[in-house]
């Protein structure tokens, strides 16, 4: 136990984040949180935690297993995100570590089990582009925003690349599912695909590859990753807090939520990038790709094959077009 902490046992604990939100929250949201919170309250009996300043990240993770085998996937991230407004909470009044909201991984949801509300723009997407490659061309992170929005992969395929899946006579990446060898593909090996990339984007990626600030690695298989770390291959957080990090609108100039990047607590050493109301997640740079995939007239089968979505998960949970955007797409066609 952490010797600056205070005790806090899990029911006082719950009490007293429940009346901190009681004056900025509607009664329905409140109720939801004490639901998903007195699920919290029985596990921590069951498992004999009468102090909140002993959670660790493993006991956490045993929550998380514990939870999952009773609900649907999408109830877990909504309850999951409940328990990590409430460890922030406890955070700042000194019953748990500081950090510790940061240390609850759900898992990844089915393809469509995520709402269409949240996504990157297009123009907002390629003003972060321009400003990665005038600034920090065929960095790591100009590399993975480029793979990302270009081609709306997913994570798990982006760090599953290996500099010998890049294919320069065809401005084309090699996605494979390599379960066996420490990688794989959401859909399997009926996720497998080549991915072609325009010319100069393409030139991004090459140009990282030969960046000496690139970690020549290889991983624990003996591959050797595209994208790297001084590690090897990322994990899948890691590239999530470089995106979460990378759309910060504070790149770009100015703050719109008023914060200073000296005390923002999505900046700096200890901060969180996903704290920032602004940042965005790689599934919402894959359903915005899908989605300017789409208001730029490619055929849907083409996106379906291209994102290894079926047309049916494609129209249902990925198209965020507007009707009008969506009346503009046909009105070309018939023009």
């Amino acid at each position: 136990m952490t010797d600056d902490l205070q005790d806090l046992p899990p029911s006082e604990g719950v009490k007293r984040f429940l009346r901190h939100r009681e004056p900025s929250v509607r009664e329905s949201t409140l109720e939801n949180a004490r639901t998903r919170l007195n699920y919290f309250k029985a596990w921590c009996a069951e498992r004999d935690i009468e102090n909140l300043n002993d959670l660790t990240g493993r006991d956490l993770s045993d929550f998380v297993a514990w939870r999952r085998d009773d609900i649907a996937a999408l109830t877990l991230q909504k309850q999951l995100s409940t328990i990590r407004q409430a460890l922030r909470y406890w955070a700042d009044i000194e019953g748990v570590r500081e950090g510790l909201a940061e240390k609850v991984h759900a898992p990844d949801l089915p393809d469509g089990a995520e709402s269409r509300d949240e996504l990157l723009k297009s123009d907002r997407a390629e003003r972060i582009l321009n400003y990665y490659n005038q600034y920090h061309r065929s960095s790591r992170i100009h590399a993975v925003l480029t793979i990302l929005w270009r081609t709306g992969m997913r994570r798990s395929a982006l760090r599953s690349i290996d500099v010998d899946d890049l294919r320069p006579e065809d401005n084309a990446i090699v996605l494979r599912h390599r379960l066996d060898d420490g990688t794989r593909l959401k859909n399997g090996e009926n996720g497998e695909r080549w991915v072609w990339l325009r010319p100069r984007d393409y030139e991004v990626v090459e140009g990282y590859r030969e960046n000496p600030d690139r970690h020549d690695v290889t991983d624990d298989h003996g591959r050797e990753p595209l994208v790297t770390t001084q590690y090897g291959r990322p994990t899948g957080d890691t590239i999530y807090n470089w995106v979460n990090q990378a759309t910060h609108p504070c790149n770009l100039g100015e703050c719109p939520h008023d914060r200073e990047p000296e005390t923002c607590d999505a900046r700096g050493a200890d901060g969180y990038p996903s704290k920032c109301p602004s940042a965005r997640s790689p599934h919402d740079i894959r359903r915005g790709s899908i989605t300017t995939h789409l208001n730029d007239s490619t055929p849907p089968e083409t996106v379906s094959e291209r994102m290894d979505v079926s047309l049916d998960v494609l129209y249902k949970h990925y198209d965020a077009r507007t009707e009008r955007e969506k009346m503009n797409v046909r009105k070309n066609h018939l023009e």
